[in-house]
């Protein structure tokens, strides 16, 4: 997608930017000859000692990029500035970045290449979301031009290298990225990112059979079916802390429990924050086990006030991004549910989709035979890290895990040989 077209006008304008961005001395000045000609509003930020600068940008973004005079939704962009020598981190958020506001943020691949930083809010997360939300419109090519848009704005400013990159979902956002538009960045670094092929992705379930050691996972099985086994016991304080935190759920208080449950497991690998011996036993209060569960997997998770929260993300899950399911085989017994459960009781109210895996198997060939330039960055015990993307020798693409490493996993807290080898590639390949 082009801000503006190739006509004789559009090139006469582009030429004319072009002359004052060359004559302006200042970001600020850059910023707003660019605020002439394309559809953006500039707000100066506060920052620390690391940039010099930094700017809240706002884009009038298409709603549909693909189709000319629809409706449109504004997109913040933060930035923060170092030097126009410098590379660019290009930072695809795939939630609120909210963070990016914060005056001390810094991305870590900043400081490693002496970088300046884009950070960008993902669609439909608010407020960088349209008036009503039309679901038609919140998919994975829609998402990858806005980014894309907003590197053809800010490579007016930019021309060194670029590295896209993200975390988690943002992650998956920066793998897509670089999918649909390959020249945009000279290297990416996706973050724990998951690549799904089903909306119950049976690799996360085979996954919980061998993480951690076998006294580890007896236990988290051993809290579970203490839990569910007795619900007569612990369902009441269950729907008594849900109650003091205000959450309801759409599918009842017995049924939110058990999903919590079922959530417990992913919840504990996912984050590793948790030490196996302080997991609960039989021994302890209702009290104590049912705030076990809300420190570790969060009572909020299948609340409604949860779903509405990250219900974007729960859509593109559940149509494009794929997701993971709850196998109920060894609570069968003391559970209410007949099948196992996914994620489609989330999706927003009127909104049909069919799970299609064409793409993310499209993404999926992409890196392995084709990326090149790509830095995979994976928690050895994060559920997540059972789905990243595998590369092969076609490419010079490389994964980086981290022994026992869970969702928190960076290049900074690789270990020392891992972390060395990453940086030194990193700079290879942005030099």
């Amino acid at each position: 997608m082009k801000l503006i077209k190739h006509s004789k006008i559009g090139l006469t304008i582009l030429f004319l930017a072009a002359t004052v961005l060359v004559r302006a001395q200042t970001l600020e000045q850059r910023l707003n000859a660019l605020a002439k000609n394309y559809p953006i509003h500039i707000q100066k930020m506060e920052t620390d000692s690391f940039f010099t600068e930094k700017y809240l940008i706002t884009l009038t973004q298409p709603l549909d990029h693909f189709h000319n005079g629809g409706k449109t939704f504004t997109q913040r962009i933060f930035l923060s500035h170092r030097g126009f020598d410098k590379p660019v981190v290009f930072v695809t958020d795939g939630y609120w970045a909210n963070y990016a506001a914060r005056p001390k943020y810094v991305n870590e691949l900043c400081p490693i290449l002496d970088a300046n930083q884009i950070v960008v809010e993902h669609r439909y997360f608010s407020p960088s979301a349209p008036d009503s939300l039309d679901w038609r419109y919140l998919t994975v090519r829609q998402a990858a031009a806005d980014d894309h848009a907003i590197v053809e704005l800010l490579k007016n400013i930019y021309h060194a290298k670029w590295v896209g990159t993200g975390i988690s979902k943002g992650g998956q956002t920066c793998m897509y990225h670089r999918y649909f538009y390959p020249k945009d960045v000279d290297a990416s670094v996706p973050y724990v990112a998951p690549l799904n092929f089903s909306i119950t992705d049976r690799r996360i379930n085979r996954f919980f059979n061998t993480v951690g050691t076998p006294e580890c996972r007896q236990a988290i099985f051993n809290y579970q079916k203490e839990l569910i086994s007795h619900k007569s016991r612990y369902l009441p304080e269950f729907e008594k802390l849900a109650q003091k935190k205000g959450y309801t759920y759409r599918m009842g208080y017995e049924k939110a429990f058990e999903l919590m449950i079922f959530e417990y497991p992913f919840a504990f690998w996912q984050w590793g924050k948790t030490p196996c011996d302080s997991i609960p036993g039989d021994t302890s209060t209702p009290q104590k086990m049912i705030a076990h569960l809300d420190k570790v997997a969060d009572l909020s998770w299948v609340s409604d006030q949860g779903i509405q929260k990250f219900e974007p993300f729960f859509y593109e899950a559940m149509h494009e991004m794929g997701m993971y399911g709850y196998d109920i085989t060894p609570f069968k017994q003391w559970t209410t549910f007949k099948k196992n459960p996914d994620f489609r009781f989330t999706l927003p109210k009127g909104a049909k989709v069919s799970f299609n895996p064409e793409l993310m198997e499209k993404v999926d060939c992409f890196i392995r035979h084709k990326a090149n330039n790509m830095m995979f960055i994976v928690g050895g015990e994060d559920p997540w890290g059972s789905t990243s993307a595998d590369v092969t020798y076609q490419t010079n693409s490389v994964k980086f895990v981290k022994p026992g490493g869970s969702h928190r996993t960076r290049i900074n807290n690789l270990p020392e040989a891992q972390k060395q080898e990453a940086i030194s590639l990193l700079k290879k390949w942005m030099q």
